[in-house]
Formats: C-alpha cells, sequence, structure tokens
C-alpha cells in the first residue's frame, strides 16, 4: 500500500491525515503554513520544488544542540513564562529585500510574534511562543529561506567570535581566475596569428573554461543560492538579475567553445564575479568602518540605585555587578537579572512581551532585565552585570512602534520590491531590440542593464543617513528610540511643554514646609514613601529627608496624577494634591504644593518655588514662526500672568489639567491634521507621551527612565530643542538628495547600458562603487549637520 505524503514537507501522513484544499498534511503546522501561502496568493512557492517545507539533507541534525535547554537558556535575551526572545547573527543579510523578508517571519510561522532586522550588524531578533514552538524550529525555519544564521556558544560565554574569510577565499578564487583567463585571452584581444597560435587556440578556451568552473560555481554561488531561495518564496531579490546575467555569459560562452563559434566571453564573466565580490567586499569594509549604533545604548548613562553598607548610592549601569543589591522604585524599569529579595512584587513585562499582565513574584524568583514594578518598592540582587545593547535592543522593539507610515521607508520599501521587476523588464526589451540590430552587442546589453541598475545605492540612503543622525544626536544627549523618530521630528508643526519640571528646573527649586512640624516617626514615614516615587517633586523631597532611616513599606499605591497612598502598621499617609489629600481645591494658591495628611489628620503642606530653564524664552522666540506652541500643565495658574508676559503671544496656555486631559489635548489637536510633539518629564505625561506623533522625556534624574517615550532628552540640554527639529529636518534632505543622485547614476548608467556602449565589467566596477558613494556622502552630509548643531 503507498503511503500518502504531506504536500508541505513531505513526511508520511498515516499516523495523522488531514485534508484541506484536495491536499494532504500530516500536521495542523504544515496546514497553517499552507493556509498563509494561499491566502497571500504565494503557493507558486511550491512549483520550484516537491516538499519545501521538508528539512534539508545538509543541515538535518546540524542543529539538534538545541534540543537541550541549557544551551538555549544561554542563546536566549529573555524567557518568562510562554515567550522567549533570541538575537541571531545572520550574515546573508545585505539588502533591504532581506530585511523586507526577515521582518515577515511570522506570515511563515504563525508563533513567531515579532521579527526586527539590525541592518548594520546584520542580526535579527525575534519573539515567539515557546509553548508552541522552539528556537531549533526558528533556525531551521531560517535556514530554508535561505538565511541561516551564525550560531557560537563562545559568543554568549565571552569568547571571540570567530571571523567568516570566505568572502576573501571566493575573492581570491575569482581574482586568480580572472588573471589567467585575462592572460589567456591575449592572442584573441591582438588578433595575433601564426601556426602555434591556431593550433592550440582550442587548448587556450578550454583552459579558460577550466578557470571558469570554480569561478561560477564556487566563487558565484551565493549569488545563485539568494536568488533561487528568493525564487523559491517568490521574491524577486536584487540577486535574481545578478544570476541571471551570470548564466547567461557563461552558457553562451560554453556553447561558442563547443562549436566552435568563437571564444567565449569568459573574460567578462571571470571579471564580472570579480568585481562584483571586490565590491561587497569593499562595501562590507566601508560599512564596518563608517558603523553606528541605531540608539543610545553606548552614551546615555543610565544610572541606578545601590544598596552598599546599607547606605544608597547612584552608580552607572556599567559600574553595576554580580552581588550587587539595587533598589528599584515604584514605575521603575528592572535594569538587569537579578533575584528579588524582598517587596511586594507586581512585574509588567509589557515592554518585553507586549502583554500588559502583571505578574506577581515572590521572595527568591528571578526577575528578567526590562519588567517594570508596579507596586511599590523592591530590592534585588544583581545576577550578572548589565547588557545594557539588550536594554536599548527593548527600548527598540516593535511593541512600541506607532502605527505612522514613514514616506521614505514606503520609498525603500516599493524599490526593493518593484526595482527588480523594472530592471528584468529593460534588460528584456533593450535585448530585444539589439537581437534586431547588432546580435553580437545583445548579450553584452542584456548583461550591463542587470548589473548597472542595483538598486542598493538607494535603499542604504535612508538607514545610513538616519542612522548617523542617531549617533550625532545621541552624542548631544538627545536619544531617540530609532530612525522612524527623526522622520516623525522633522514632520511636527505643533509642540506642547509640559510645566514642573519641564520648563521648570527641580535642580534650583526652594522648598518651604507649612504646617504641623512632623515628629521622627512622621518623617520617618514620609521619607520611606517619597523613597518608593519616582514623580520628580518627590525625588526633590526626598533629598531633604537625608537624616532619617527608611522603612520597609509593603502596601504602597501610586495615584497617577494625584499623589501616594502608604499603609505601616496602624499610621496611614497620604500626600499629593490637595483634592487628593483633603478632599478640597485652594483658593488663591498660586504655587506648586505637595500636601500632607496622617490617619486622615491634615498636617501642612511642601511648597516649591519654581525656577526656569536655562533658554526657554529663546526656544519659544525660535519655534514661534514654524510651530503652534502649548504650554499645559497639571499645577495651578499661579504663574500664568507671568507666562504670558515672560513667553511669545502666540503660545496657548491650559493649567490644572489631568493626566487624562493631556491626553486628550494631544488627541484632540492630531484629529484636526496636527503632527504633535509632547515634552514632559514623569508618569502624569506618559499618556500624553505615548499618544503624541514624538513623545520626548525631559530627563534631569538619570535613575528615571521612563519607556512611554520616542525620545530621552538630557535636562542639560534643553535649550537645543528648536535645534534638535531644525536638524532632523535637514537629514530628510540628504535623503531626498541621496535619492536624486541615485537615480541620476542610474538613468545615465542605463542609457550608456541600452545604447550598448558599456561592458558588464565596467558596470560590475561602477555598481558597488555608487553603494559606497551614497554610503560616504551621507556619512559627510550628517556629521557636517551635527557639527552645527554642537
Amino acid at each position: 500500500m503507498k503511503s500518502t505524503q504531506c504536500y508541505h514537507c513531505g513526511d508520511s501522513c498515516d499516523d495523522i491525515h488531514i485534508k484541506f484544499d484536495e491536499k494532504s498534511f500530516c500536521c495542523n503546522g504544515c496546514k497553517t503554513v499552507y493556509e498563509i501561502f494561499s491566502e497571500n496568493d504565494l503557493t507558486s512557492y511550491y512549483n520550484f520544488q516537491d516538499n519545501p517545507g521538508a528539512i534539508p539533507t545538509e543541515i538535518q541534525g546540524k542543529y539538534d544542540f538545541l534540543e537541550k535547554e541549557e544551551i538555549v537558556q544561554k542563546l536566549l535575551d529573555f524567557s518568562d513564562g510562554n515567550t522567549q526572545i533570541a538575537t541571531l547573527y545572520i550574515p546573508h543579510i545585505h539588502c533591504s529585500s532581506c530585511i523586507w523578508i526577515l521582518e515577515n517571519l511570522h506570515k511563515l510561522q504563525p508563533q513567531i510574534t515579532a521579527s526586527q532586522v539590525d541592518f548594520p550588524k546584520k542580526k535579527v531578533r525575534i519573539t515567539y511562543n515557546s509553548a508552541t514552538t522552539s528556537l531549533k524550529e526558528i533556525v531551521l525555519l531560517l535556514s530554508t529561506i535561505g538565511y541561516e544564521p551564525y550560531i557560537s556558544l563562545e559568543d554568549y560565554e565571552g569568547g571571540k567570535k570567530a571571523v567568516d574569510r570566505s568572502l576573501t577565499y571566493k575573492l581570491g578564487v575569482a581574482g586568480f581566475a580572472f588573471g589567467n583567463v585575462m592572460f589567456l585571452s591575449f592572442p584573441e584581444y591582438f588578433e595575433v596569428d601564426g601556426f602555434w597560435i591556431e593550433k592550440y587556440k582550442n587548448v587556450f578556451r578550454w583552459l579558460m573554461f577550466v578557470f571558469s568552473l570554480p569561478v561560477v560555481f564556487y566563487a558565484g554561488n551565493q549569488y545563485f543560492i539568494s536568488a533561487y531561495k528568493g525564487l523559491k518564496s517568490k521574491i524577486l531579490n536584487i540577486d535574481v538579475p545578478i544570476a541571471l546575467g551570470i548564466s547567461v555569459l557563461f552558457i553562451r560562452s560554453v556553447v561558442e567553445i563547443i562549436f566552435d563559434l568563437g571564444t567565449g566571453f569568459f573574460d567578462s564573466l571571470t571579471g564580472l564575479v570579480f568585481f562584483l565580490l571586490l565590491g561587497k567586499f569593499f562595501q562590507q569594509k566601508t560599512y564596518n568602518f563608517l558603523s553606528f549604533e541605531r540608539d543610545y545604548k553606548s552614551y546615555f548613562p543610565i544610572a541606578v540605585t545601590r544598596i552598599k553598607d546599607n547606605t544608597e548610592e547612584n552608580v552607572q549601569i556599567y559600574d553595576v555587578e554580580k552581588g550587587d543589591r539595587l533598589l528599584i522604585r515604584n514605575q521603575e524599569l528592572i535594569p538587569v537579572d537579578g533575584i528579588l529579595i524582598n517587596g511586594n512584587a507586581q512585574i509588567d513585562y509589557s515592554f518585553v512581551t507586549g502583554e500588559a499582565e502583571p505578574v506577581a513574584k515572590k521572595s527568591g524568583d528571578k526577575l528578567f532585565a526590562g519588567g517594570k514594578q508596579l507596586s511599590g518598592i523592591l530590592e534585588i540582587e544583581v545576577l550578572a552585570s548589565v547588557s545594557q545593547s539588550y536594554l536599548t535592543q527593548l527600548w527598540s522593539s516593535d511593541v512600541f512602534q506607532k502605527d505612522n507610515k514613514s514616506p521614505f521607508k514606503t520609498i525603500t520599501d516599493k524599490i526593493s520590491k518593484n526595482f527588480t521587476v523594472g530592471v528584468l523588464t529593460i534588460a528584456f526589451l533593450a535585448t530585444a531590440l539589439w537581437l534586431f540590430k547588432d546580435t553580437s552587442k545583445a548579450l553584452n546589453v542584456f548583461t550591463a542593464v542587470l548589473i548597472i541598475a542595483c538598486p542598493c545605492a538607494i535603499a542604504l540612503a535612508a538607514p545610513f543617513t538616519l542612522g548617523n543622525m542617531l549617533r550625532i544626536l545621541g552624542k548631544q544627549k538627545f536619544y531617540l528610540k530609532n530612525a522612524t523618530v527623526i522622520e516623525q521630528l522633522a514632520k511636527i508643526d505643533t509642540l506642547i511643554f509640559d510645566k514642573t519640571g519641564t520648563l521648570t528646573t527641580n535642580a534650583k527649586n526652594s522648598i518651604f514646609y507649612d504646617g504641623i512640624a512632623l515628629n521622627n516617626q512622621e518623617s520617618t514615614l514620609l521619607k520611606s514613601a517619597l523613597r518608593a516615587s519616582n514623580h520628580p517633586l518627590s525625588r526633590t523631597l526626598y533629598d531633604t529627608f537625608k537624616a532619617f532611616d527608611v522603612l520597609e513599606i509593603t502596601d504602597f499605591k501610586e495615584v497617577v496624577g494625584k499623589g501616594i497612598q502608604v499603609n505601616y502598621k496602624e499610621q496611614s499617609l497620604k500626600l499629593g494634591s490637595a483634592s487628593f489629600v483633603k478632599n478640597t481645591t485652594e483658593e488663591n494658591n498660586l504655587d506648586t504644593a505637595v500636601h500632607v495628611s496622617f490617619n486622615n489628620v491634615y498636617k501642612g503642606k511642601y511648597t516649591f518655588k519654581n525656577s526656569y530653564r536655562k533658554g526657554v524664552k529663546s526656544i519659544f522666540n525660535q519655534l514661534k514662526n514654524t510651530n503652534n506652541l502649548w504650554v499645559v500643565s497639571g499645577d495651578n495658574e499661579g504663574e500664568k500672568a507671568f507666562l504670558e508676559e515672560f513667553l511669545p503671544k502666540e503660545t496657548q496656555f491650559l493649567f490644572n489639567q489631568k493626566p487624562e486631559d493631556k491626553l486628550n489635548i494631544v488627541s484632540k489637536l492630531q484629529k484636526e491634521g496636527k503632527k504633535v510633539a509632547m515634552i514632559g518629564d514623569g508618569l502624569n505625561d506618559a499618556g500624553a507621551l505615548a499618544q503624541s506623533d514624538v513623545g520626548i522625556a525631559l530627563s534631569e534624574n538619570i535613575n528615571v527612565f521612563s519607556p512611554a517615550c520616542d525620545g530621552i532628552l538630557d535636562a542639560t540640554q534643553f535649550y537645543k530643542i528648536a535645534t534638535y527639529l531644525n536638524a532632523s529636518k535637514k537629514a530628510i534632505k540628504i535623503i531626498r538628495y541621496c535619492f536624486v543622485l541615485s537615480l541620476c547614476y542610474n538613468i545615465v548608467g542605463l542609457y550608456f547600458a541600452v545604447t550598448g556602449q558599456l561592458m558588464p565589467v565596467i558596470a560590475a566596477i561602477l555598481m558597488p562603487l555608487s553603494s559606497i558613494s551614497v554610503v560616504v556622502f551621507t556619512t559627510i552630509a550628517t556629521n557636517l549637520l551635527g557639527k552645527k548643531i554642537k
């Protein structure tokens, strides 16, 4: 009896036989993948190979070591519950088509929830459901579509990554073959006649054929593999026309020497592959030399509170070591993996996984970096020194990408998706015309068109311009989440400023207490409550209670925009706004104040006298002509008259605004077609920061880390906001110049190729030079722009 095979993977369906669309499948997984292809009109995927879902024999068993849990744990960035995150190094990422494929892995395997490519580092960060799939299955999936990851356990144990010299070896083989073919072609070039030349010309031709074999099947094999796997996934990547050009040259040359029609094009063939690889080699060196960080990972000095000898000290994150004990306040991010020592842990891992359901942890449980504490204060013991780059990968997670379509990203996507089709059309039309006009030039025209019109230069314009701008702005202490934020900044026409902690500085505030004196016990409880809060006023007030000890508080509640409520033994403390503490609104209260009550008995208030930041007036004057300006504050109108006189008359003011009011204002302006940037500093502004097109969190205390934003601005650089906005607009102009430069290059190149004036070898030399020239142009232009914003 004949066994029934699975349509997708080829395995036997004797045990489990699932019928769908008149096809047989061995499991629901194979059926689901087929359904995805069918729904997206990708079923031609199966035309290129029978049972494409089968594991290739060359990698079958290669990744069995990933079945061992202890090894997998070394490779994971994050693992909690059913969510795991791994970052894999994939050397074969080289153009925007690769990025598109790798960022759409969820279409091939539904268990993958997100995949994000770091193009400069050739890495992809994959989030998946570990209950339904495994890291091994994901690695096998990547291998079957042509993107096999390079996995070295030494990398994760502090070892040195092995150097991949395959490109160098291929370049050497191609160069050696090219040199010898050129030498053997000299008699043909100079049309030398003679007995010995005529007698051995066939030997020379077959020697050229022999030298071309390792060039085509070894040095140039990656172009064929990439093209084949792209076609198998129904994707026309940029390697398709290159592989086609190499194939045409090789087949035509072999036909000519077999039938003694001529010497063939082995010189052009070997030269083409040599210069393509040489271009790739120099591109790789250029990218490495011009490499930049995508975000703030190398610059922002995130600090944490370390407990040492019963005293608290602020230390930079890089100084945290295994065994240190850290203090994590309410709403603060956990910066390292650690063990919970004490405290009521309610951890929000949505920053990592996208799941907003808090996870309760008890003493002794492991806490992962990236979780946010939601209930009071924690003490944790550090398990390993921090990997700050991991924190920034979390910050760049797709979970926090706003649904804003970037026009430049769209242009790049369209180019990578449709450019190859256009190039192939032009190549075939030009070749058809030359077949009627001069058949001897038709092949050269076809190959030259395919090679000269590579869109890599256009595809690289945006990532290298914006990537370098991220690095430059990072050095200026303006730390953006990703390149898209720069594009959004360039379109901003409305800016909303919070007042307290944004226009004013807490560092220079004067604090006065008015009320019944607090005893030592009350002062100690008040300090302990302030210790757990990240609100700017709480942090400022906390510093005034240095002489008192702290208590371990478990019943802590912070009501955003209102205040703090703490229960400790038989005492109850409330501090915050007047309406929160004593259920009344003070009349004629023109100052910022924090009110205090114990056991529902009102004690008094701490009054803060505001001091405005350097450059506030000049910033508003610079922005007033091109932007709508708002000051939206939760404070009372005590300083409204001063601000109306101090700031431009075009500025609009709103006071006594709750957090939800700020969010609604942003939303209302967006519905009116405005592009809104919100600049705030605390949890009160979190909703508005998240809702706005660009949310910028001002950081005066490096302990405070707010994920609900697109950028973090060091408070000392507040006076440069107008300069940063102007720089973002100029960065977009640089991208446009690159597009124009690349398009002009392609138009000129196609003209010479179509008219038969461009040899394939020359096209192979010019193609990588265009990519390098664009990268160098963007880098120089952005560096010059960076010097102007200092």
